[in-house]
């Protein structure tokens, strides 16, 4: 049989483009004994793609040249020579950008089809909704009344962090591009404030919606935003680093002495505790069963609310992904490869 794929062909050099990809079709045999094949339906498209892309320095593999483009899929069962899957069954996996897959069953996620649209395994059921929860109850300790400061607050992290603060009795600020966004922090998911970063007037619109200062930072961008927000940070504040989707690490930057030493100077004064995390550290996956728990609850309860924007065709995979670093996205971004 043929199975499209979107390769990685080339390694960037100015920063990502569409031609480091292409569409390439190959030939798939069919699964042996211990095996299933697996038809994509959803393709996540997350912003740390982009430093797999790169050639080393990455606290995970590049991805590999003349394969398919790392990235997690929910797919469907269409073949089983497996006795644990059965033709029709919903599983995550890890098999990147392409159509079809083989696997002998290894790392593979069962989906539940009937606790909600199983896309939501790659967003609010899946990793960035683990990360949002996981690094904020683990490294941020949240407590009520204090304030929370969430950056990309509209996507598929920030939107669970700060709603999960909100249920746990903080103020909730979220940081988003564009007054649409915004709009939809405060009227849909239930944000005390949220500050366009794009607006000119972004330092003093942030600091007015932090009147107390603020007590937790879970910062999924870096840059500019970053900058912003560390003067309103208080004494003794946590400030989880999830992303720096505003700067591309392995592109030269602009000589960064004066903000580093502003960086230094506030995190001695106000004693700051800093923590980078992965999502798959381990007191971090120690937290898994009680998030598919508490998260699942509160989604059948309508207690979180969550937005997905969808494509339609592999082949649209790298545009929209590159999409994700101009802030195109709304919700989490997902390619729809096939119907069930």
């Amino acid at each position: 049989m043929l199975n499209r794929q979107i390769q990685l062909v080339s390694r960037p050099v100015k920063g990502p483009a569409v031609d480091n990809f292409a569409l390439r079709t190959v030939e798939l045999r069919a699964p042996v004994a211990g095996e299933i094949l697996l038809r994509t339906l959803y393709l996540s498209l997350d912003p740390y793609m982009r430093a797999r892309m790169y050639d080393g320095g990455n606290y995970a593999a590049s991805a590999a040249l003349g394969e398919p483009m790392v990235g997690s899929t929910v797919s469907i069962v269409a073949m089983s020579n497996h006795p644990d899957f059965r033709v029709g069954d919903y599983v995550e996996s890890g098999h990147g950008w392409q159509e079809f897959a083989l696997s002998d069953g290894a790392g593979l996620r069962r989906i539940d089809p009937d606790l909600a649209p199983v896309s939501t395994a790659l967003g609010i059921l899946g990793m960035p909704g683990q990360t949002g929860y996981t690094a904020l109850m683990r490294h941020g300790q949240p407590r009520a009344g204090e304030t929370l400061v969430v950056s990309a607050a509209s996507g598929a992290v920030g939107s669970v962090v700060g709603q999960v603060a909100e249920i746990l009795g903080c103020r909730v600020v979220g940081i988003a591009g564009g007054p649409e966004k915004c709009r939809f922090l405060t009227d849909e998911l239930g944000f005390d404030a949220a500050v366009d970063h794009r607006s000119p007037q972004f330092s003093d619109e942030l600091a007015k919606a932090c009147p107390s200062g603020i007590d937790i930072y879970y910062d999924n961008v870096g840059g500019r935003v970053f900058e912003t927000v560390l003067p309103l940070v208080n004494a003794q504040a946590r400030i989880l680093v999830c992303g720096t989707i505003a700067v591309d690490r392995n592109q030269p930057g602009a000589d960064g002495t004066g903000s580093m030493q502003a960086l230094l100077s506030t995190v001695l004064v106000k004693r700051l505790s800093i923590r980078g995390f992965i999502y798959s550290d381990d007191d971090l996956m120690a937290l898994a069963p009680e998030f598919r728990t508490r998260v699942g609850q509160w989604l059948r309860e309508g207690r979180l609310r969550y937005r997905e924007q969808i494509v339609h065709g592999l082949e649209n995979a790298p545009e929209a992904f590159l999409g994700l670093f101009r802030g195109d996205n709304f919700g989490k971004l997902v390619v729809k490869v096939s119907e069930p």
